[in-house]
């Protein structure tokens, strides 16, 4: 696999997934719009925003770094990417989701073992 130089840092703090597909003509101000209005977000506190369009084909991401923002944008030439399904209009996600999403898996199918919660041996 080739090295990735432009990704969101695995260190992020705070990556948050908008599930509901946008209006792709959307630049930094209508996304950031869409953040502090519809989310109640603050866009300067350092969180990274990923959005994506209605075919699930391109994603952006907003992020606001020091003195000025940072806008991803992935568009692929084939497939679509795995959008979570549910009913929460944002996800929390951590840095190694996003990259795991930008790279076409599937983050709800990452399961790990159900947790077992015991009283007792006998």
């Amino acid at each position: 696999m080739s090295q990735r130089y432009l990704r969101p840092s695995i260190a992020t703090p705070l990556i948050y997934l908008y599930r509901e597909p946008i209006d792709f003509r959307k630049q930094v101000n209508g996304l950031a719009a869409i953040v502090e209005r519809e989310l109640g977000h603050n866009l300067f506190a350092g969180g990274l925003y990923a959005f994506t369009n209605r075919q699930r084909n391109k994603i952006k991401c907003l992020m606001w770094e020091d003195n000025g923002f940072i806008l991803y944008y992935k568009a692929l030439a084939e497939e679509k990417f795995h959008w979570p399904k549910t009913h929460e209009l944002v996800i929390a996600l951590t840095g190694e989701q996003i990259n795991w999403l930008l790279d076409g898996v599937d983050i709800q199918q990452l399961k790990g073992h159900k947790k077992l919660d015991y009283e007792s041996v006998f």
